[in-house]
């Protein structure tokens, strides 16, 4: 028999802060969500993992009220609710954040925290006195210090993130849901935003993490659950587990090894930059061979990124020489030129840089073979539908058809397609900005593997990586960047964290 102190000492059962259970959604006849289920409880921190295309994003959307489920229930609190629209959502308490913050630039940041319905006013005029008060006190209870009056344009990536955080909670929200928030973040930024979380938290928040950094995850969260091809594979707690076992869990196989053996990379100079220098780079002279694969890291604001635009002709150069096998670039060829003469790019913004998100799989990787698929003026459809077909196979990318939009498509297949546009190409120097950035564990291992094929064909491929493992794994020969300059480079099978690190701050061989 169960004793009164007993009693008093049992924990209280607590009713999920937002449960979705048994949920199924089809597109076209075809399931994306199976029977997928998610129970976070106020006051956790619970992460979402699978990889790209696993149903992550669609389970999100039926809870937010964006789609109606075809089945399954969604229960608030431990009562069944059913939400016609992302108002309605948001009436429960349950907010999503995603990757791109729907932040207004041009607004102030007291205007963005307390926008539309949130707006207080006084016989249909804008109180403002009362709204910067309100917004004070929102950014006051996340410790945060942003200046009211500044342009949300203004802010740093973080600091939109902040006040992204402050409209959330402004809405009361009781739920937030939280979409690759650190993609572009620095790690002293990522430190800065881990202790708004524990402290939202610490007041009853229920927060669903979606990331692709599972460092992150088992820093952070308190529990996981995992799907794959639409349903939910297991929910446990964090403590429990471990990174080879999510990872297998979220693949269906084996964690193995991620990154692809070595090549050879002896092949003939196919790149040669000497004294390259520009508004960051300065002076920078290396050579890459056919079949070599190049790491290139450094810390933020070392010149990487620049090096390659200016490799791609996408931006300008002060002084130095490019040369491609036997031919010289004229100074700042331009895109067009540097195309031309085989040098293609894949940038890091692929949303904003690699892809058109309106237009279809087949129209961005026709974009820039025109060529390819058309004579004396007159476009071949049949051309673009075999090309686009090709590189939807080779890549494997996952989509219903050639003419779904890209911007329905996960990042990882967003990716894939840059690079079947680049790929269709077939350059002599493949460069890839950032190539695995905001994408699954298993994605990435895909590009690794895609990496390691082009260079086996004769590619020469140069890849910057933030990533210190990334660049050691997947590279023939790592080159790291400080402050515009070269400071080091070794053979990747010699190197480290710690030596990669040290020329990262500097210090030369």
């Amino acid at each position: 028999m169960t004793t009164a102190l007993e009693r008093e000492a049992a924990p209280v059962e607590t009713a999920p802060a937002l449960e979705a259970r048994d949920i199924v959604k089809r597109f076209d006849g075809v399931h994306a969500l199976k029977g997928a289920r998610l129970s976070v409880l106020p006051g956790e921190i619970h992460a979402l993992l699978g990889e790209n295309g696993a149903g992550k994003s669609t389970l999100i959307k039926v809870v937010t009220g964006l789609y109606a489920p075809d089945g399954g229930t969604i229960l608030r609190s431990g009562q069944e609710v059913e939400f016609q629209s992302v108002r309605t959502a948001r009436g429960e308490g349950i907010v999503a954040l995603y990757q791109e913050l729907s932040i207004i630039p041009s607004l102030t940041v007291a205007e963005n925290i307390l926008l539309g319905e949130q707006t207080p006013r006084r016989g249909g005029v804008v109180n403002w006195r009362e709204l910067r008060r309100r917004a004070k006190q929102q950014l006051d209870s996340i410790n945060q210090r942003i200046p009211l009056s500044k342009l949300a344009g203004d802010l740093s990536p973080v600091q939109q993130t902040m006040v992204a955080f402050a409209r959330a909670l402004a809405t009361d929200a009781r739920v937030l849901i939280l979409d690759e928030p650190t993609a572009s973040l620095t790690d002293t930024e990522i430190t800065d935003l881990f202790a708004v979380l524990r402290s939202l938290r610490e007041r009853g928040v229920a927060i669903v993490y979606v990331s692709h950094r599972l460092e992150e995850v088992f820093e952070l969260c308190d529990r996981l659950t995992i799907m794959r091809n639409g349903e939910t594979i297991i929910t446990k707690d964090v403590a429990d587990s471990h990174i080879d076992e999510v990872i297998s869990l979220m693949v269906g196989r084996e964690a193995g090894q991620l990154y692809p053996e070595r090549g050879t990379g002896g092949g003939d100079v196919v790149l040669r930059v000497e004294g390259l220098t520009g508004r960051r780079v300065q002076d920078v002279s290396f050579e890459v061979r056919a079949g070599e694969v190049l790491g290139i890291g450094g810390l933020a604001g070392a010149g990487r990124s620049e090096l390659l635009r200016i490799l791609a002709g996408a931006q300008k150069h002060q002084a130095g020489t490019i040369a491609v096998g036997d031919k010289t670039l004229p100074r700042s060829p331009g895109v067009g030129r540097a195309l031309a003469a085989g040098i293609a790019l894949v940038p890091e913004e692929r949303r904003s840089q690699g892809v058109i998100l309106g237009a279809s799989i087949q129209d961005n990787i026709t974009i820039a073979n025109l060529s390819s698929v058309s004579s004396v003026g007159v476009v071949s459809q049949a051309r673009i539908a075999d090309i686009a077909r090709r590189g939807m196979s080779d890549l494997q990318i996952k989509a219903r058809s050639p003419r779904q939009s890209v911007g329905e498509l996960s990042g990882g297949n967003q990716q894939k397609v840059v690079l079947a546009k680049m790929l269709e190409r077939q350059p002599a120097v493949l460069l890839m900005d950032e190539p695995t950035r905001g994408i699954d564990v298993g994605t990435k291992a895909e590009i690794y593997r895609l990496i390691r094929r082009l260079a086996a064909t004769g590619t020469a491929v140069i890849a910057v990586s933030s990533e210190l493992p990334e660049l050691i794994g997947m590279s023939d020969r790592v080159v790291i960047m400080h402050e515009g300059r070269i400071s080091g480079q070794v053979a990747a099978a010699e190197a480290d964290d710690e030596l990669l690190l040290s020329y990262c701050y500097g210090k030369s061989e």
